[in-house]
């Protein structure tokens, strides 16, 4: 169950606005610290809605968010990383969303970029962007980042890259962002609840021919930035292998699935009309 706090920004939802709509999600554990310089270093008239999902944190998160006036969204009990990205996207779907921002309020990927994140979906060159800390020769260990997740990175992405045929320079950036029609075409409440989550949406996105594009970012880590243990860190690896072969091997089933969801999908919208 969760439970909804709205602040003032809600008697804004029906009015419609001269572009696509925009709305930010952060999905947001022991988030106190780290929230406001977040909310604060997002550009100025870029969001038209922020939401903030609080996954039952033990500290003042959800204070946090109220003050600062944004809608929380509150889980009773703590459901996991991919199940905190699920009431995101619901929250910003029924709220309306033509653009759906993920932005971690740990600071640890500046807002000030969501510009460039963005701009490949509103020209309609893309259908799910993200951000990537290794584009443009980026320097990742220069920022900040662990070594172990350095080398982790480096390894998962290349491994996938070679299963799936792809050339990205990351694949597992928290930073991204989708257009309303990708998240509804894709069963993502079928997804794991922890971190392998961001690999299953990114591998069906790619066995399903979306439109993605990577967009250069910094790196940035700081003591108060989230960050896995080296063992949560290697559970990630070894079920993002296992997901990508797996999904590779069963492209035909996943592909065929899609369609079947799809069909049944525009058939109701037809039924409707």
């Amino acid at each position: 169950m969760e439970q909804v706090s709205t602040s003032g920004v809600l008697n804004t939802l029906k009015e419609v606005p001269a572009r696509p709509k925009v709305i930010v999600t952060m999905p947001a554990y022991r988030a106190e610290r780290t929230l406001s310089k977040t909310l604060y270093d997002i550009p100025p008239d870029l969001a038209d809605e922020i939401i903030v999902v609080d996954d039952a944190s033990p500290d003042n998160t959800v204070q946090v968010a109220k003050t600062l006036g944004l809608n929380v969204v509150i889980h009773q009990a703590n459901r996991g990383y991919g199940g905190n990205q699920k009431t995101c996207y619901d929250y910003a779907l029924k709220y309306d969303a033509d653009i759906v921002v993920l932005l971690h309020p740990d600071y640890q990927y500046t807002p000030k970029v969501l510009p460039d994140l963005i701009r490949p979906l509103l020209e309609n060159r893309a259908d799910f962007t993200f951000g990537s800390r290794f584009a443009n020769s980026g320097k990742p260990l220069q920022g900040g980042m662990p070594f172990y997740r350095y080398v982790g990175n480096r390894f998962l992405t290349i491994f996938e890259n070679m299963v799936l045929g792809t050339h990205f320079t990351e694949l597992h950036s928290g930073l991204k962002a989708y257009t309303r029609r990708f998240l509804t075409e894709l069963d993502y409440h079928s997804y794991d609840e922890a971190f392998v989550f961001d690999s299953e949406m990114l591998i069906e996105a790619v066995l399903l021919g979306y439109r993605i594009e990577e967009v250069p970012i910094p790196t940035r880590y700081a003591a108060d930035s989230s960050s896995t243990s080296i063992k949560a860190s290697l559970i990630y690896v070894a079920k993002t292998m296992k997901q990508v072969v797996e999904a590779r091997l069963g492209a035909g089933e996943i592909r065929a699935r899609h369609k079947n969801r799809m069909k049944h999908k525009y058939a109701k919208l037809s039924t409707n009309l």
